[in-house]
């Protein structure tokens, strides 16, 4: 990675679409389950990674996209939801009783997404499967300083 920033964050609960731990049958499996194939279309692999996301809250700081790592537009990863851009971000997950963990952030555009909207300060991060992340747990967000600012 390019030169990085440390950003502190905690571990809260998401909508459990990305998951499919909510039970939507729109989405079964879940909905990173359904884009990844779509991703790997893209030329990003995410097969090694846990197919759920990992909510995190930077508050009291919020974040701006800067320059993604990618961006891939009008995916049309489901049969009848609208297609959605997305975009990712290079990402290294430090926590105090673990290695670190390299993942990315993952960034459905809320222009093109059309429900379970985050709030302002929560990210979605795609890992490996991680054993101890528990709601509430503090972490730290390496990321690269010229794909994303906090502030």
């Amino acid at each position: 990675m390019s030169p990085t920033r440390l950003v502190p964050a905690v571990v809260v609960r998401g909508h459990r679409v990305a998951s499919g731990l909510n039970g939507d049958p729109r989405f079964p499996g879940g909905t990173i389950r359904m884009q990844r194939p779509h991703f790997a279309a893209f030329g990003l692999d995410l097969g090694a990674l846990h197919p759920a996301t990992l909510n995190v809250s930077v508050a009291p700081l919020s974040w701006r996209a800067l320059q993604p790592a990618h961006t891939f537009r009008a995916v049309r990863w489901h049969p009848t939801e609208p297609a959605e851009d997305f975009s990712f971000f290079h990402l290294r997950l430090h926590r105090d009783d673990g290695p670190p963990v390299e993942g990315w952030i993952y960034l459905p555009h809320p222009q093109t997404k059309p429900e379970h909207f985050q709030a302002p300060d929560v990210l979605e991060l795609l890992l490996p499967w991680t054993d101890g992340l528990a709601y509430g747990m503090p972490v730290r967000l390496e990321v690269p300083v010229g794909q994303m600012a906090f502030a």
